[in-house]
């Protein structure tokens, strides 16, 4: 597939990061609104300039446009680049007004294109890993979800100074002016979609807590720094998100079931470890006790947490696993070593490399256009909920989603793999003793 990104700010050294592992996808050239920009990542990854938009759009080998430009330009670009006959992936949302979202749908169903976009974390290995344990009844039935995506106290953050490793700044006041709900909560509900079906109701509070994050002047000043959501899903399981520029980094997903739960420790991270907990009388009461739950050696001594489980690897696991032509010194070696083993690591091009394979495979796009719109509106129903909060049903669903072959097909069994410590199975009688007079 021959792709053009437009779009060169700091998520484009992201996606280059992963360049190396897509040989099936070549880069025909890059636009940027900043000249400056575009020459930098010519010069530092050896990509063609287009000198316009109208140029890119132009050039009959590009098959597919990258939009990674801000999110108030997406609803333009990417009706451009349908109107001029090009596939389109997008960085998320679409775009902040539902209405619009559904006429740019509307617009590549009717030219026989293909709209799809991010996030692409739907496909990785530790989301793939929780889609596959659920389905093997690894917990049972699952009936509440706990997701968080807490991104540090952004006032405190000096994000100004945050460069990519070409340069780019961190777009910290687009991330204030959207708001952190509009740029992350999509991280959570592509997996939770994806595994439940589509959300009936929402019940949502958001608010602007912290007044001064930057010297920076914004437009709007006061876009919600929190926001808080409890979903009821159409096949009865129950969610709660959060999300905050407010509150120390917490990016976990929980899902619980009647027998058991599966956790993975960071949304931002394609390979996060996930542990498997089958839940029993020794797990459950050993969690009442102080220690164990603030030693977590102590904990793990009584199953708590459970066990960590081996992922699901997929075609292009080793994507992440390093990281070839972004950055060359020294110090960024060793930087982006500990950032994908401490922090987080993420193969953005795996989107366009999925979307890719379902069109050359002949098959419908993983993330069919109904998904990626009832998205949209979870994530405006949740932004705009409010200091006064709202109880809303969304006016949008789609046909429940399942997991692409791979995954459904893994011979690996998470449910009958799962066994408990040994100090788990000898304490059992213990806590039974303990429980009688």
């Amino acid at each position: 597939m021959k792709i053009a990104f437009v779009g060169c700010g700091y998520v484009f050294d992201i996606y280059m990061r992963t360049r190396w592992a897509h040989p099936e996808l070549e880069i025909c050239g890059v636009f940027d609104i900043d000249t400056d920009r575009s020459a930098t990542v010519s010069r530092h990854y050896g990509l063609h300039v287009y000198p316009s938009l109208e140029a890119l759009l132009a050039d009959p080998a590009v098959e597919l446009v990258v939009n990674l430009t801000s999110i108030r330009a997406h609803y333009a670009t990417i009706q451009r680049a349908l109107q001029a006959g090009k596939h389109v992936y997008t960085e998320k949302p679409v775009t902040t007004d539902l209405a619009q979202t559904q006429e740019l749908f509307a617009l590549a169903e009717s030219r026989g294109l293909v709209l799809t976009g991010a996030p692409c974390n739907l496909y990785c290995d530790a989301v793939s890993t929780l889609w596959k344990a659920v389905r093997d009844g690894a917990i049972g039935k699952p009936v509440l979800v706990y997701a968080e995506l807490d991104d540090n106290p952004a006032h405190m953050m000096q994000l100004e100074k945050v460069q990519s490793p070409t340069g780019a700044p961190f777009p910290y006041a687009e991330e204030f002016q959207e708001g952190c709900t509009v740029e992350h909560v999509a991280y959570h509900l592509v997996w939770m979609c994806a595994m439940f079906g589509p959300v009936e109701s929402v019940t949502a509070f958001s608010n602007f807590l912290v007044e001064h994050k930057t010297a920076t002047p914004l437009s709007p000043h006061d876009t919600p720094d929190f926001s808080v959501a409890c979903l009821q899903f159409a096949n009865g399981v129950a969610a709660r998100i959060t999300c905050t520029w407010v509150s120390p980094r917490d990016h976990r997903l929980r899902i619980i079931g009647e027998q058991g739960e599966i956790c993975a420790d960071n949304a931002f991270h394609d390979q996060a470890p996930v542990h498997l907990e089958r839940f029993s009388r020794v797990t459950l009461a050993a969690r009442k006790a102080y220690t164990v739950r603030t030693q977590p050696l102590v904990g793990r001594l009584f199953g708590v947490g459970g066990r960590r489980v081996p992922l699901l690897r997929r075609w292009k696991s080793h994507a992440v696993e390093a990281e070839k032509g972004v950055g060359r010194s020294p110090k960024h070696k060793l930087v982006s070593w500990l950032r994908r083993r401490e922090i987080y690591a993420q193969d953005k091009l795996l989107g366009i490399a999925e979307m890719a394979r379902a069109m050359r495979e002949g098959r419908p796009q993983p993330m069919p256009p109904d998904f990626l719109v009832h998205l949209t509106e979870l994530t405006l129903l949740i932004q705009r909920a409010g200091p006064g909060g709202v109880a809303q049903q969304p006016t949008t669903r789609f046909a429940p989603l399942q997991p692409l072959a791979e995954v459904a097909d893994s011979p690996h069994d998470y449910r009958t793999s799962y066994r408990p410590r040994l100090f788990e199975r000898a304490a059992a009688g213990i806590v039974e003793a303990l429980h009688k007079r």
